[in-house]
């Protein structure tokens, strides 16, 4: 069985057909098609093929055609040849058109992407359907690069290899770069379609997308971006806050590394830099750490600070809902405009003679093209968080108020997390003293602000004199 294109000649199937025929060249064997469209369907390859077949030993026959080698029968079969090579090419532009008609209609057509599979659906033939699990974990990876959880591609790639169900790329379960590239600049996993080798530009596609579009967008603006150094590989688990917390003599971070003694091995941190006063001066690793979640413990604010914040922020959301209908209109307006100017740089287009011109223009209209998708898919919302309150933030003040319940995780991932979401900049520590003042993120400043300011009842005033 051969299922190689019939205008190739390198087929499988040929090749070992053909030597079959070189082996058995004593004894000649006769070749049957029952058409001249089942050797090949391209002139170049079925003469090539021909040639091969009687070179082998071979004798071509068939019942529909006969071969020869006088003039005429030449000229039949080489007008078959060319006739079979027409309809192949025909069928080529047909299953083409078809497919770029289906593409325009906002249908995707190419093998299904990672996270999603094809599915009969009434109505739409074959659509693009979730496949989780993977499709969840292409949407944390997406969502976490667009809010800069993950700073770079590196941290996106080492999260999809952590994930079991996802697929890898090699033999030893890592993920190529390019593929890793390849799934953040696609638009296809914000529910929209392009396919620039037909010409077809971006489009609202039919399947579910996996993240919105205005994250989509973020992740573009990210990628475009000066790069970030990549996230070291070496964070062990065994020194967490190895790289975080820095030398209070030099400022170069601290590294990690485990001693042997007579009957057991002893965990350190310590500085390497030549020059400084502490280098390698080790520091036990237990009193760092222990040091470190006694200022962790500091930034914890009080209990009923969070219940009040919690209700602060109940109360703006609802607030914000409230204006949702306003907002709306104003997106509405802004979308209005949009459409003028888009029609108005169409028209400059067809009067303009400069190609460099035209090319501006048309790069002007995709990024309002683009503007219009993002307003569009706001204005369906209509204004609607796609979670309620307790979703969103319930998970974000259970961990203001209590930053060390994620630090006692086991994952390393977590409690690099908490560093980064409780200080905003690396932690000095000096030897036999302990940690400089840490600077914290604005969100437990503003709550240690707030929880060490005097807070005391308001006195009355009127006209009349207090007593």
């Amino acid at each position: 069985q051969d299922d190689v294109s019939g205008g190739l000649i390198d087929r499988p199937g040929m090749q070992a057909m053909l030597g079959h025929l070189r082996r058995q060249r004593k004894d000649p064997h006769i070749v049957i098609i029952d058409d001249i469209s089942r050797l090949a369907r391209g002139i170049e390859a079925h003469l090539q093929l021909r040639a091969a077949i009687g070179k082998a030993g071979g004798v071509l026959e068939s019942p529909s055609v006969e071969f020869g080698e006088d003039s005429d029968s030449i000229l039949v079969e080489n007008l078959l040849a060319s006739v079979s090579q027409h309809q192949r090419q025909k069928n080529g532009e047909q299953t083409k058109n078809r497919m770029r008609g289906r593409v325009m209609n906002g249908y995707w057509v190419f093998q299904a992407p990672i996270g999603y599979r094809y599915e009969r659906v009434t109505g739409h033939g074959k659509l693009l359907i979730r496949n989780e699990p993977v499709a969840s974990i292409i949407t944390e990876a997406l969502e976490g690069y667009a809010s800069g959880r993950f700073q770079t591609q590196a941290e996106v790639k080492r999260f999809l290899e952590s994930q079991p169900y996802y697929p890898k790329d090699l033999p030893n379960g890592e993920i190529r770069y390019e593929r890793v590239r390849d799934l953040l600049r696609r638009p296809i996993y914000a529910g929209y379609i392009e396919v620039p080798k037909w010409d077809v530009k971006l489009r609202k596609g039919h399947h579910e997308p996996l993240v919105s579009f205005e994250c989509y967008q973020k992740i573009q603006e990210r990628l475009t971006d000066t790069p970030k150094v990549p996230a070291k590989t070496n964070l062990h688990a065994d020194f967490p806050l190895r790289g975080f917390v820095t030398c209070g003599d030099c400022g170069k971070p601290l590294s990690g590394a485990w001693s042997k003694g007579r009957s057991q091995r002893y965990a350190y941190y310590m500085c390497f830099e030549r020059g400084c006063v502490s280098n390698r001066k080790s520091i036990r690793k237990d009193e760092l750490e222990t040091a470190f979640e006694a200022l962790l413990d500091q930034a914890q604010p009080a209990e009923g600070l969070c219940h009040l914040v919690f209700d602060m922020f109940k109360d703006l959301w609802e607030r914000r809902l409230s204006q949702s209908t306003a907002l709306v209109r104003m997106m509405k307006d802004e979308l209005k405009k949009l459409d003028k100017q888009v029609s108005q740089l169409l028209d400059r287009i067809v009067d303009a003679s400069s190609d460099t011109l035209i090319s501006a223009y048309e790069k002007r209209v995709t990024d309002l093209e683009k503007r219009q998708i993002e307003l569009k898919e706001k204005i369906t919302e209509n204004g609607k968080p796609k979670w309620d309150f307790d979703e969103t933030f319930r998970t974000a003040i259970e961990f203001l108020s209590n930053p060390h319940r994620l630090w006692d995780s086991d994952r390393i991932e977590d409690k690099r997390a908490v560093l980064k979401l409780t200080f905003a900049d690396k932690l000095a520590y000096v030897r036999n003293e302990g940690f400089r003042t840490a600077a914290l993120t604005l969100p437990f400043k503003v709550l240690s602000e707030t929880d060490e300011g005097e807070n005391k009842m308001a006195r009355p005033r009127g006209f009349e004199p207090l007593t």
